[in-house]
């Protein structure tokens, strides 16, 4: 279901880019700003795993330095079948982790030093069966093919809001717009309508890596008993992350309350621990 769900979402972050793009940008603005949105994702998609592991100081290591947790990351990869992934530690009391690289063959797994002394052994096996199933699950292209067309979606509501402004209510390719009103309202609206969306996007990918990554680890309560620690922690001890990377990790690193939960990219915590909890592996 949450497959089918983001296909559905998926088809509607991509309508929506195609109505605002005829409605506000024109033909010729939609191709302009999806091509300026896909220029920059495609850069960051390239090389998001260099930069986000620069920014949090992670240290690469290999067996010898960490044997436990090197020989789980690679037992677990020879289950689900993926290449063995490098492995990181990243500074820091916060127990988190997460997974980037652009494909299966350039990919990563980095946890936290507080995740290793917080979480049992088998908690912290489900912790990265849920990263590797990102992985597998190419979760990343799917981010940032999101997030390209939300930024095309953006990237149109500006031009036709300067359009507005120089332009005389005509749209991209120089057309009178029928109605000033509906223009001003899809400006504002449709940035905010893609945001929701895409949000949506990425909490259907979490609870698919839940269900996949338990069958990694090969028992849904190894997950399920980790985000309840993973979450109690994060709440208490504070990370120096960026919202911009706040969707890679396995729980948000940012803290708020139940106003901020509507922004999220992570579904509610008890809702993830339910459904782990409901999970009959076959």
């Amino acid at each position: 279901m949450n497959n089918v769900r983001t296909f559905v979402l998926m088809a509607a972050l991509t309508a929506l880019l195609v109505f605002i793009g005829s409605a506000i940008g024109g033909r010729s603005g939609m191709y302009i700003a999806f091509g300026f949105a896909l220029l920059l994702n495609f850069g960051s998609y390239w090389f998001s795993d260099k930069l986000v592991l620069r920014m949090y100081h992670a240290t690469e290591v290999n067996e010898s330095q960490a044997p436990q947790l090197y020989i789980m990351v690679r037992s677990l990869a020879t289950r689900a079948e993926l290449p063995m992934p490098k492995v990181y530690i990243i500074p820091g009391d916060q127990p988190n982790a997460f997974a980037t690289g652009r494909n299966p063959e350039h990919a990563a797994v980095a946890v936290t030093e507080g995740i290793q002394r917080l979480l049992t052994r088998d908690e912290l096996s489900g912790v990265i069966g849920h990263e590797l199933a990102h992985i597998k699950n190419r979760d990343i292209l799917i981010g940032t093919i999101a997030a390209t067309v939300a930024g095309a979606i953006s990237m149109l509501a500006n031009m036709a809001q300067w359009a507005m402004i120089f332009g005389g209510g005509r749209n991209a390719d120089g057309e009178e717009d029928s109605s000033p009103l509906a223009g001003i309202l899809m400006i504002f609206l449709a940035p905010i309508a893609a945001f929701f969306i895409q949000m949506a996007i990425s909490r259907s990918r979490e609870y698919i890596a839940d269900a996949d990554g338990a069958r990694i680890a090969g028992n849904p309560r190894y997950l399920s008993s980790a985000l309840r620690k993973l979450h109690n922690a994060s709440q208490q001890i504070p990370m120096a992350a960026t919202p911009a990377t706040a969707h890679m990790f396995i729980v948000s690193p940012l803290s708020g309350g139940a106003f901020m939960s509507l922004f999220s990219t992570h579904p509610p915590m008890e809702k993830r621990v339910e459904k782990l909890e409901s999970l009959r592996l076959s």
